[in-house]
């Protein structure tokens, strides 16, 4: 068995992917910000709990309490209100409406995340590690 049949290897992996290709999109609407009539392009989200749901298949881990100080789970609390995402974008007199304040910021946001699943999958494959005897001593 290898690490990249694990579930949070396969979801992390996966949004990696996702991450990547989500950079190249952005990358060309910033290439293109001098293009005449030129709309910027964006992936849609997507929702990577049904992703770790699929390869992990049904072993759910339910968190309960047991006194009222200790933290709830996120749907014990309830929904927080998503950003909204700006649906109009400036145009200008050429018809472009790449804004590159808004795309640097999500270039940004993406090497952010992209960080966050390596050092995510970094840690994981050092406790493997220490778990085997293999790990720094």
């Amino acid at each position: 068995m290898t690490i990249e049949n694990l579930a949070l290897f396969k979801a992390a992996g996966a949004k990696m992917k996702y991450l990547n290709a989500r950079q190249q999109v952005i990358a060309q609407n910033i290439a293109n910000a001098d293009t005449a009539n030129y709309i910027p392009k964006d992936l849609t989200e997507v929702d990577f709990g049904r992703v770790l749901a699929k390869v992990s298949g049904d072993n759910r881990v339910n968190v309960s309490t047991s006194m009222g100080s200790h933290m709830t789970s996120r749907n014990q609390i309830g929904d927080i209100g998503e950003e909204q995402q700006q649906s109009t974008y400036e145009v200008t007199p050429s018809g472009n409406a790449v804004n590159l304040d808004e795309q640097l910021v999500k270039s940004n946001q993406v090497q952010m995340d992209y960080n966050m699943m390596l050092n995510l999958m970094r840690k994981q494959v050092g406790m493997m590690k220490t778990a085997i005897g293999a790990g720094k001593q």
